[in-house]
């Protein structure tokens, strides 16, 4: 039966004894390095920026039936 643990260390001290009780029972693992921004920037920005729009109630509300004319496929 193969299981899978997932720790979350808050420092480096805390994986290098993981890492240590790991090797110390023979225990096969991996260490994967955590992406410090997972999304774009740009994307993040313009994501923010469609929010805040709808804040300010800069958007349009389209009927189901308006959809194609909406997006020109009529």
């Amino acid at each position: 039966m193969v299981n899978t643990i997932t720790a979350f260390p808050e420092d480096t001290t805390q994986i290098e004894v993981i890492k240590a009780f790991m090797n110390a029972l023979k225990i096969k693992f991996t260490v994967a390095q955590k992406k410090e921004k997972p999304y774009d920037p740009a994307f993040v920005a313009k994501i923010r920026q469609s929010q805040q729009d709808y804040k300010d109630g800069k958007f349009k509300t389209i009927k189901p039936n308006e959809i194609n004319k909406f997006l020109g496929l009529e």
